[in-house]
């Protein structure tokens, strides 16, 4: 463990709204000291794939003859690839524990989040923006029309008792017209029977769309989609030559989304590409500084490229600051514990940056 006076540093990966923070004062109970962790960027990467399932009505046959156009003709299931979400978070660096000591001050705190990252020094509202990211959703296939009560109001008896396939084909057909007959007749006003209301149109005509409807599939087939949604957590090197490309996970063609090392679906790959690397500040000759005595540790982050790609295709692309492509130094500590007008501390959330130094008003 490394042992600096007085240091705060990045919280976890999540959005910081709505997790557990914990206050903490330094005080003579706890010998001035607390213990923090400063974090290693890490990336979370959720893939959204839509399935589709094709299914040849009972009728398909026929559909030429009695509806000009054309079934499906064999089942099928098929995937694609939707929406690729690119989000940094943050994990704990076991190597970069910290013993921040705190004494002097009035009433000096610092704030961490439930994982023991800290968030700031000397302002318990501070609350960082979160991602903002929106993630895909997952969507349950939804019963067909085949499935729904309409589906069994418009089978007549006649189709249900007879054994012939051309013949319950040529009886649904027979339906289908008439049900268009039915509406026109309404629509015209010159149905034996009106609705009493235009509420009630609306109603009868809703019903003879979804019984057509539903003998038009038998004919024609069925199609329902579905949306499977995973996320994947991914380590970024600490060397930034060893980033790269790498599976994250594969697409089959029968099972959608598996993992990177099923071979029966196609790859999909995430490129890290390192932008720049952080730095320590010079002064104004141009040498380096060295860290303050006690200091209060941050991250000067470096920055990279995420590319999420599949079959040639860019699906995403995001620019991040990462932590360990960065470097660690410090902030005179004497500034947070000063009797008047003490200073605070803001940290970004997901590298240890600082966001923001000020003064306390009186």
């Amino acid at each position: 463990m490394k042992y600096i006076s007085w240091i705060l540093l990045l919280v976890s990966a999540l959005a910081v709204n709505g997790q557990t923070t914990q206050k903490l004062t330094a005080t003579k109970a706890n010998e001035y000291g607390l213990i923090y962790t400063l974090p290693l960027t890490g990336l979370k990467v959720t893939i959204a794939a839509e399935k589709t399932v094709r299914t040849p009505g009972e009728f398909y046959q026929y559909a030429r003859k009695y509806l000009n156009a054309d079934p499906i003709l064999q089942s099928s299931v098929s995937w694609r690839l939707t929406e690729g979400v690119i989000s940094p978070t943050a994990v704990a660096d076991k190597e970069e524990e910290y013993l921040v000591t705190l004494k002097g001050g009035n009433g000096t705190y610092i704030t961490l989040t439930s994982e023991g990252f800290p968030l700031s020094i000397n302002d318990a509202d501070y609350e960082p923006e979160h991602d903002g990211t929106s993630l895909p959703t997952p969507i349950a296939p939804k019963p067909t029309i085949l499935d729904t009560p309409e589906a069994r109001q418009a089978v007549t008896p006649e189709m249900i008792q007879s054994r012939s396939s051309a013949k319950r084909a040529e009886l649904a057909a027979a339906k289908i017209y008439e049900l268009r007959n039915v509406r026109n007749e309404i629509i015209s006003g010159q149905a034996d029977a009106m609705p009493a209301d235009g509420d009630a149109m609306k109603t009868a005509l809703a019903r003879i769309d979804r019984q057509e409807e539903a003998l038009t599939a038998m004919f024609l087939g069925t199609e329902q989609t579905s949306v499977e949604v995973k996320t994947y957590t991914i380590d970024i090197p600490a060397d930034p030559s060893q980033a790269g490309r790498s599976v994250v996970a594969r697409l089959s063609a029968i099972d959608g989304l598996v993992s990177a090392d099923d071979l029966s679906g196609a790859p999909i790959y995430l490129t890290i590409k390192p932008t720049t690397i952080g730095e320590l500040p010079v002064n104004e000759k141009g040498i380096t500084k060295t860290f303050p005595k006690g200091g209060v540790a941050y991250r000067i982050p470096g920055t990279a490229e995420a590319t999420l790609t599949f079959e040639g295709k860019d699906l995403v692309s995001r620019r991040f600051e990462v932590a360990q492509y960065g470097v660690v130094f410090g902030i005179d500590p004497t500034l947070f514990t000063a009797k008047k007008l003490p200073s605070y501390l803001r940290f970004d959330p997901l590298t240890g940056a600082v966001r923001e130094l000020g003064t306390l008003s009186e």
